[in-house]
């Protein structure tokens, strides 16, 4: 246990909100595994660095993904604390915590022999804010494998699932009058709240699955109008949505096509992720889950969000979230469960032997 907390109170201490300390982190881990051993390597698109590193020879990949990157924060979040049995810090849960049980993992289970399994380490410093420099580059150049386990803070259950993301600007038209005299314009900006009351009634909105409720659908911003004294003739109005698996992008915008003359500007898009649980390695790694902790449950669920898994998915590679215990990722009360690391690094020993 001393082992992982100790890396993980080093890396605590990287401010990877930013490309240039980000890229340090790597070299840091960089160092510790070549410490350990092992073989990494480091390549480089955009200038984002990425770490490469495997173990075995076998046909079969297992891909452990994770991000050293962090969201910002304030300067006492970089130096780590202990209290209650767990560690506060920026990136503590998101996702420095799944890292180094990822890294821990792979040195003890170097020179093993593992028979027809390779597994390859895979951490990158971009996932925060999008992940092209780096998932979507090694995905691109055939850093693939047979299943990847993204190490998000997950409480040690599996999502299995994640939704697609279609961010998007419309822009509306409409006709300037006087304030005083309403009814001779046409207002921008009432035109676009009409359009999104429509759109939370458009047949994909009504949909469900057996994992979600429905798609996730947030107005996002709204900006329209100059002065008090004139009806608004522009308005643009921006959409988070967050789609099913079942569903598609193409279908959305089609149906929201119908329903508005505005220009649509798409600002984002990414697939979801269309994992089975009945799927082998899915049902494995829930078996070997059930093993280490010693506990018959093991909560399965989808994602809302999104992570870089869905690059892998668009190769029809399942790629599942699945990372230790912690809470407030992205909060000022950021925290890992210090009992966890070593739990999860456990089950991940344990999965790659048995791959």
């Amino acid at each position: 246990m001393e082992k992982i907390l100790e890396l993980l109170q080093n890396l605590i201490t990287f401010d990877g909100s930013n490309k240039e300390t980000a890229n340090k982190t790597i070299d840091f881990c960089k160092d510790w595994l070549e410490s350990k051993g092992l073989k990494p390597k480091i390549l480089i698109n955009n200038g984002y660095k990425m770490l490469i590193c495997g173990i075995g020879n076998g046909d079969r990949k297992l891909i452990l993904n994770g991000h050293v990157d962090v969201v910002s924060g304030k300067p006492d979040q970089f130096q780590p604390k202990i209290k209650n049995e767990k560690i506060y810090g920026r990136g503590s849960a998101d996702m420095k915590a799944g890292v180094v049980a990822f890294m821990v993992a792979i040195s003890e289970l170097k020179g093993e022999d593992l028979a027809d399994t390779s597994v390859e380490l895979q951490l990158v410093t971009d996932e925060e804010i999008g992940g092209y420099n780096c998932a979507n580059f090694l995905t691109e150049q055939g850093y693939l494998g047979d299943f990847v386990i993204c190490a998000e803070p997950t409480q040690i259950g599996i999502g299995f699932q994640a939704k697609g993301i279609l961010q998007f600007d419309v822009h509306i038209d409409g006709k300037s009058a006087h304030g005083s005299r309403p009814w001779e314009g046409d207002n921008a900006i009432a035109k676009a709240l009409d359009m999104y009351k429509k759109v939370l009634d458009l047949p994909f909105s009504k949909e469900s699955t057996d994992i979600y409720e429905g798609p996730s659908i947030n107005l996002a911003k709204i900006h329209g109008g100059e002065v008090y004294n004139k009806v608004p003739d522009e308005c643009t109005i921006s959409f988070d949505i967050r789609y099913l698996p079942s569903q598609s992008k193409e279908k959305i915008l089609e149906e929201i096509k119908q329903i508005t003359d505005g220009e649509i500007t798409i600002n984002l898009a990414g697939p979801s992720v269309r994992n089975e649980v009945s799927n082998p390695y899915i049902q494995q790694l829930i078996e070997v889950t059930k093993n280490v902790t010693k506990d018959n449950k093991v909560h399965i669920f989808g994602q809302h969000g999104f992570a870089d898994t869905r690059y892998f998915s668009r190769f029809d590679i399942p790629a599942v979230e699945f990372g230790p215990e912690g809470d407030e990722w992205h909060g000022d009360g950021e925290y890992a469960v210090i009992e966890s690391l070593n739990t999860y690094k456990d089950i991940i020993v344990e999965f790659s032997r048995n791959f």
